[in-house]
């Protein structure tokens, strides 16, 4: 999407450090904009318009408007591709390289692009599908449809020139898939979700909030960012914050930043049981995370556990909790955990609200120069996974 609205920055950050490589990039998305009703291209007479955003060249390709997840939302999944063949005959320009981030059930079309060109297609793997499905959404995998995808996926593994995973477990998917027969293993890499420092920092110094609870010098304020739904379970950060209030650990407050459908329902559950020590701020700008995260003195990694995460995980506000340079605490292992790895915080895979409360609680009894340990391990890691380190590392996969 746009930079006004994208939140999942990674096509927009590695577009403007490629270009400052000295590659020109161009950007197809569809012309709706992702849990907004916003559409860019209202006249139904054109099938995409050309725009430019902080010097980032978008080709918007018309498709329907939806809500949620259902009938709608599939039809603009596949609008898009089937109307991405279209438009890519009316660009004069012939590219080098395709770089399609679709899932692998919609990457045969512009893979065929790429055919027409003679042009290197690079497959991004962000998510596992139809692996995905089976996970959240219980179908089995000898379902006739789940078969089907799993060949399209395949089939579009062995055929991709080049396959960048940002999960870091992408050839142990391949392995248990049984595939490493078919599939080149040498053409794949693994190149993780990171964070823009540069933007951070900007963000940091630039769009500050006035909020009384971050700037109490008195409170150890544990912070949790991102939507409150059912699927988030952020009640178990509420009861966690339950059981420190009954610990006796009155200086430790809980803000929650975001809004879903279970804020109203947790709010009235913290007046019910009297858990005071929770603060649900509401949606803010993306913008302004950096400097509430800045604010705070530890992070709340919460995640809905399956049997994905042992493939890794690339979670964008992990890596802004890196980037505010304090310890974080997760309920969930995945497998190549970076926090366990780089020793940014403490796991607990599956924890409860309990051992949910003891690892916050090790955190404000911690000697400082311990805290201080993990503090400079986080920013370490922020380092390391900037997105203009990253975009080197693409670049090279590239030129291979």
């Amino acid at each position: 999407m746009p930079p006004e609205y994208e939140v999942r920055v990674r096509n927009n950050m590695m577009s403007k450090y490629l270009k400052n490589l000295g590659h020109k990039v161009k950007i197809f998305s569809a012309s709706t904009i992702h849990n907004r009703d916003l559409n860019l291209i209202s006249d139904k007479s054109k099938l995409f318009i050309e725009r430019s955003y902080d010097e980032l060249n978008f080709v918007h390709i018309r498709t329907c408007n939806y809500s949620g997840n259902g009938l709608r939302r599939v039809v603009n999944m596949l609008q898009f591709p089937f109307r991405f063949y279209r438009v890519a005959k009316r660009i004069n320009e012939k590219p080098d390289v395709i770089i399609c981030d679709l899932g692998a059930m919609l990457a045969p079309l512009p893979f065929l692009i790429s055919k027409r060109y003679k042009a290197k297609f690079i497959l991004e793997v962000r998510d596992l599908w139809p692996e995905s499905i089976i996970e959240y959404k219980g179908m089995s995998r000898k379902n006739p449809i789940v078969w089907l995808m799993y060949q399209i996926e395949k089939w579009i593994y062995k055929r991709s020139d080049k396959l960048v995973f940002t999960m870091e477990g992408g050839k142990d998917y391949i392995f248990d898939k049984g595939w490493e027969e078919d599939i080149d293993l040498d053409k794949v890499s693994h190149i993780n979700n990171g964070v823009d420092l540069e933007s951070f920092i900007f963000n940091k110094e630039n769009y500050k909030i006035i909020d009384f609870d971050l700037e109490d010098i008195n409170t150890f304020k544990v912070v949790y960012a991102g939507s409150i739904r059912l699927v988030n379970n952020v009640k178990t950060i509420v009861d966690a914050a339950q059981v420190i209030k009954e610990k006796g650990y009155h200086n430790i407050k809980f803000l929650i930043y975001g809004d879903g459908t279970d804020r109203k329902y947790l709010e009235e559950y913290c007046v019910e049981n009297k858990i005071d020590n929770v603060a649900f701020k509401g949606f803010v700008n993306k913008k302004n995370i950096p400097f509430i995260l800045d604010k705070c003195n530890l992070n709340i990694m919460h995640f809905e556990q399956n049997g994905l995460k042992k493939y890794g995980a690339s979670l964008n506000k992990l890596f802004e909790y890196f980037a505010s340079g304090r310890p974080i605490v997760s309920d969930c292992e995945f497998g190549y955990d970076l926090i366990k790895k780089y020793k940014c915080g403490i796991v607990r895979d599956n924890a409860n609200s309990e051992q949910m409360a003891e690892a916050i609680a090790k955190f404000y009894e911690m000697p400082e120069d311990e805290y201080n340990s993990y503090c400079q391990n986080s920013t370490y890691v922020a380092n390391k996974y900037d997105y203009k380190i990253l975009t080197s590392k693409f670049e090279e996969i590239l030129k291979r």
